[in-house]
Order: C-alpha cells, then sequence, then structure tokens
C-alpha cells in the first residue's frame, strides 16, 4: 500500500532549495580561470628553499636551505613532492616537463588568464633546481631526504629533524630513466621560456642535450641505482620510454633532425610503436610521447620529418588506442569509469591519471580541430568538440560536480578536504606557532586530530574518490587524502584552457593587418637600437592580442652597466627586464647585470591595441 505524505510549506522550500541546488551543478559554471590560478598557487606551497618575497602562501617559510652541503653540493630549492619532504627528482621532473607542455600549449589562455607570468616562474623555480643539481655531465643528484625516514616524523618543513642525504647517478650508478626525464623537463621548459628569456633557453637546453647524452650512453634504471627511491617512486615501466621521451622533447625544443631519427630507429625496440597503453604518469610515458610525436604529423613538418611519417603514424595509431580508451570507444578496452564518470586507473591517488589524461585529450582535440579531423575510434568517429566535452567533464567532477558534491581541488568552493594527508598544512605555521614542533609532536597532537587543517593547502588536488564515488576525508587516508605536484601538473594548463574560448573558434583566421612601430635606428643620444615586431597575434573572448617583440641592441660601443626604461601605454605582462619603483620604469631583469657592445636585450610584452612606447630615460657605461 502506497503511503501518501502530506507536504507542508516547509517541506515544499527545502525540495525547492534542493532543486535549485541541483541545477546550478549541472550548470557547471565552474571558474576555471580561478581554479588555475590555485594548481599554482599549490606549487609554491610546496617550494623549498629560501622563498621570494612576493610567495603567497604566507603559512609556509624557509625551509632546507642546507641541502647538499654536507656533501660540497648546494641542493636548496626544488619542490617537495607531496604530504611529505623528500625532493624526488623524478616526479619533479615530470611535473616540470607537464607544466612546460601546458605552457606551450596554452600560452594565450594562460595570458587571458593573467598568469603566464607565474606558470613560467612555477617552472623556473623546478628548472634552477636541475641545473644546480646537474653538477658534470655525467652527474645528476636526483633525490635529497630519505623516504623512510621522513616519513618517521610527522612536522612542519620549517622545523625538519630528519636526515637530508643525497643521492646521486653518474656512470657507475645509471639512472637513464630520471636523467631522461630531466633532460625533457629542460627541453620542454627551454622552448616555453625562449620567447621571453632566450639566454635562459639556452642554458636549459645545454644542459638537457649533456643529460640525454649521459642518459643514453650510461643506461640502467634509476631505482637500481638509488635503493631508497624504489620504496617510493619505482621505475616499472623501464627507462626505454624516458629516452623517446627526451629525444622527442629535445626534437621539439630544437628542431634538429638527428633526435628525431634517434626515436624512429628506436621506436620498436624501445616501445614505442609498440606499447599500447591505459595510463600516462610520471612513471609510464608512452601515451605523452605518441601524443607528443603525433604532435609533428599534425603540423605537417618539413622534409626532414618526412622521412619519419610511416613511424611517426604508428606513435599516432597508439596514441589514439588510449584516447579512445578514455573516451569509452576503444572496442572494449577502455578504462573504467565510476559510477559518477570518473576515469579509473588506480585506488591509490587516481587523479593524478585524471589529471594527465584530461590534458592529453585537451591538447589532442586542439591538434584536430587546426587540423579539421576527427578521432577515428572502433567504435565510432569523435569530433575534437566532443573530446573536449568529455575533458570537461572530468575536471568538472574534479571541481565538484560529482556524487558527493565535493570539489577534489582543497580551497575551490565552499565544501573540499580538510583533513588533507600533508605536513604543513595540517600543523600551525610558524608564525602562529613559533615554538618547534618536534618529530613525534606532530603525530600525537595534529596527524591524529580531527580538528580540520589550520592552514589551507589552496588548489591541492587530493588522490580523490574510490572506485564508487566514495571518498574519506581523513588525514590517514593517505591514499586518497594527499596531493602530489605529478598530479597538479598536467591540469593546470587544461583550467586555463577552459577558461577561455574553445580551441578553433578563431585560431583559423588570418591576422590581423597590424603592424607596431618599427624604429630601427637609435633617437639621438640613445645608447640602444629599438627594432619592435609582432611575432604572434590571435582572438580571445573577442579582443585581439598580439605578442610584441623588442630587441634593444646596445650601439654606444661601450659595455651598459645600469638601464632605465620608460615603457608607457602598456597593459599586458612583460618579459625581459624588471619593474622599477617608479610608475612606467624598468630595469635590467635579475639575471643581467650588464649588456655588452653589440649585444642585444630582448623585450617580449602581450596586450590587445597599440603597441607600447619605450625609451630609454637613464643609463651608465662601464
Amino acid at each position: 500500500m502506497a503511503r501518501l505524505v502530506t507536504k507542508t510549506p516547509a517541506t515544499l522550500l527545502l525540495v525547492a532549495a534542493l532543486l535549485l541546488l541541483a541545477a546550478a551543478a549541472n550548470a557547471s559554471s565552474y571558474d576555471y580561470a580561478g581554479a588555475f590560478d590555485k594548481c599554482l598557487q599549490f606549487f609554491e606551497a610546496q617550494r623549498s628553499g629560501k622563498l621570494p618575497a612576493d610567495h603567497r602562501v604566507k603559512w609556509r617559510g624557509d625551509s632546507a636551505l642546507t641541502d647538499g652541503f654536507s656533501q660540497g653540493v648546494d641542493l636548496v630549492g626544488g619542490y617537495y613532492d607531496s604530504g611529505d619532504h623528500v625532493k624526488f627528482g623524478f616526479p619533479m621532473a615530470y611535473a616540470v616537463t607537464m607544466l612546460s607542455w601546458g605552457v606551450l600549449e596554452f600560452e594565450k589562455e594562460m595570458v587571458a588568464a593573467n598568469n603566464l607570468q607565474r606558470a613560467l616562474d612555477t617552472i623556473r623555480w623546478g628548472t634552477n633546481y636541475f641545473i644546480k643539481a646537474h653538477t658534470e655531465p655525467n652527474g645528476l643528484w636526483v633525490q635529497v631526504g630519505d623516504g623512510d625516514s621522513d616519513h618517521l616524523c610527522w612536522e612542519r618543513a620549517e622545523d625538519m629533524s630528519t636526515p637530508r642525504t643525497a643521492f646521486k647517478i653518474d656512470t657507475n650508478h645509471p639512472g637513464s630513466d630520471v636523467a631522461g626525464e630531466t633532460a625533457a623537463a629542460l627541453a620542454a621548459a627551454a622552448k616555453a621560456f625562449r620567447p621571453y628569456d632566450s639566454m635562459y633557453a639556452d642554458l636549459l637546453l645545454l644542459h638537457a642535450k649533456q643529460l640525454f647524452t649521459f642518459a643514453d650512453t650510461f643506461r640502467g634504471r634509476y631505482d637500481d641505482s638509488l635503493k631508497s627511491a624504489k620504496k617510493f617512486y619505482p621505475s616499472e615501466s623501464g627507462y626505454q620510454d624516458e629516452l623517446l621521451w627526451a629525444a622527442a622533447w629535445l626534437y621539439e625544443a630544437t628542431g634538429d633532425e638527428e633526435y628525431l631519427r634517434y626515436v624512429s630507429q628506436n621506436a620498436e625496440a624501445f616501445g614505442g610503436t609498440g606499447w599500447s597503453v591505459l595510463e600516462f604518469s610520471w612513471d609510464n610515458k608512452y601515451a605523452g610521447l605518441q601524443v607528443l610525436l603525433s604532435k609533428v604529423l599534425f603540423q605537417g613538418a618539413g622534409a626532414g620529418a618526412s622521412a619519419y611519417a610511416d613511424t611517426l603514424k604508428q606513435f599516432q595509431a597508439k596514441a589514439e588506442f588510449f584516447l579512445c580508451a578514455c573516451l569509452q570507444k576503444n572496442n572494449g578496452h577502455n578504462i573504467k569509469l565510476t559510477p559518477g564518470g570518473l576515469l579509473y586507473v588506480d585506488d591509490w591517488n587516481n587523479m593524478q591519471y585524471v589529471s594527465s589524461s584530461t590534458f592529453l585529450l585537451t591538447v589532442y582535440a586542439d591538434y584536430l580541430a587546426v587540423s579539421r579531423g576527427a578521432l577515428k575510434c572502433p567504435d565510432g568517429e569523435v569530433k575534437p568538440a566532443e573530446i573536449v566535452r568529455f575533458a570537461k567533464s572530468q575536471v568538472d567532477y574534479v571541481l565538484g560536480k560529482n556524487p558527493k558534491g565535493m570539489s577534489y581541488m582543497v580551497g575551490y568552493g565552499s565544501y573540499f578536504p580538510t583533513h588533507v594527508h600533508h605536513r604543513g598544512a595540517s600543523i600551525p605555521s610558524v608564525s602562529a606557532v613559533k615554538s618547534i614542533v618536534g618529530c613525534m609532536d606532530g603525530f600525537d597532537k595534529y596527524y591524529n586530530s580531527k580538528g580540520a587543517d589550520p592552514n589551507v593547502l589552496h588548489g591541492a588536488i587530493v588522490g580523490g574518490p574510490d572506485a564508487n564515488d566514495g571518498f574519506v576525508d581523513d588525514r590517514c587516508n593517505y591514499q586518497h587524502a594527499e596531493p602530489t605536484i605529478a598530479g597538479n601538473a598536467p591540469i593546470c594548463g587544461v583550467f586555463a584552457r577552459l577558461a577561455s574560448e574553445p580551441a578553433g573558434a578563431s585560431d583559423n583566421s588570418p591576422a590581423p593587418a597590424y603592424s607596431p612601430p618599427h624604429d630601427s635606428s637609435p633617437s639621438k643620444g640613445s645608447p640602444l637600437e629599438l627594432v619592435h615586431t609582432v611575432s604572434n597575434s590571435w582572438t580571445t573572448n573577442g579582443v585581439e592580442y598580439y605578442r610584441h617583440v623588442v630587441t634593444a641592441k646596445n650601439t654606444c660601443g661601450h659595455p651598459i652597466t645600469y638601464l632605465k626604461l620608460h615603457i608607457k601605454e602598456l597593459s599586458g605582462p612583460i618579459y625581459g627586464v624588471s619593474a622599477a619603483k617608479e610608475k612606467d620604469a624598468y630595469e635590467f631583469p635579475p639575471w643581467l647585470t650588464r649588456l655588452g657592445a653589440g649585444e642585444q636585450l630582448t623585450i617580449v610584452y602581450i596586450q590587445g591595441g597599440p603597441a607600447a612606447k619605450i625609451s630609454v630615460v637613464n643609463y651608465k657605461t662601464a
């Protein structure tokens, strides 16, 4: 017998409220630009070393300021990998590679979100550390701290009392996987920095090339040489994927055919055209490699690359196997979905696979859109817009459109994890509790506490739900409640991409007929010859943007040791100079102390509308 329920006005109001909430959830109007900003902010919280003045995470302080000193090397800096304080070079390098790839694919969108500079700063924090760690051509410091001893303590980074032993690979203790991944990171970063800081890009490429040669010449798994890493970040896929990955990135950064030849010659032996995979991660690079090499085909590379077209098509076929598996159109060989629609690869930190898969889906959709193509899967053709919609469904799940209604990005929205498996977030900051929190004190007072984290770890994407969309917000639940830099890095760029208009909306339209001021001769009394050009243009949200490149050549005949410029009518980000205290005034960047006679300073800025006006107001010569 049916039970009759009489609804009171209060009940009706409650039902109406729930319907409104459901409608709001279905609208999926997420602040992707805000999520992008928070994603980068998480990396600031993971910084090790001496923090810069513009550091936004105020509850963090300087830490690990003597890393490497006891072994005669400066290893201060870099990133802590997750909720502990070990600096694992393997996942750190992967994170930098993916952040750099994000800049390369979504630079325009990052400009529109007003966060390109922060993205580059996030990359530079990692690459500066890798340069320090690469102390000789055939040697690389790949870890600081020991996972076992670190995990015995629950303390703030600023209070660390655990051993900070550093570990190195060399010719007698090879590590082709970590050396190859670090080479890939430096090469990808070099291309990302090329338009803004060419000297730094050259330095990154020098280290990348040396590390690739080292990785290829002295082959071996790093976790065979470094037993302390095997328990935490084992190289289960071997090192062949990283050798191909590094070579592919060096080709991307240099255009040098020798690297494409290396990939082609080793494609079959190293598994690049043989492996059909269902994951992309800090360990297994095959899917990312296959998508990256597909890009060469989409770009219609010249005669040199066309010689390898058959091999590249084999890489593309494997890339599309992975993408079709994500989209559930791979003839049954699909990646599992949770009931709520989330890609599900592994119970331990599954969100890292969601992050990486979403990135590959998004970039491949954009490649297809530009070429006016579609993805041909065994179970049907998928258009670029459909691929983006699926990628967006994964991002929206992360941000709160899921059965629990919870954002798995900490600090995003009003309902997110508040018991994150993260030492710094769970213990009051050094400014709030100035006394040292000891190794075991942290466990007693904070790890086992049922109270919410005193510090919000903005932007951290936790490990995420289980196979049935369940999630327990418990600090002890490290498989699901711990964030990692490897998990955050790929999806950062996707947030920026979704914050902007869909790819293909204006990318194929011709560049507008716009010519900035072009002054090829120095004005009277000026020590510089300024040449102003536009290197790129695009439309975002109806606004025309231009990338302006200004080369300032020293024509005064003497080294310039001090320079002050006035740059007026500047409305966008600028690179290659540093803002001075006065309005509209700019000086040499921190890495440049003099400009020799005949040398050039390159200034890049991005904005809509007319070009900025640049003039020299003061300078000194040696």
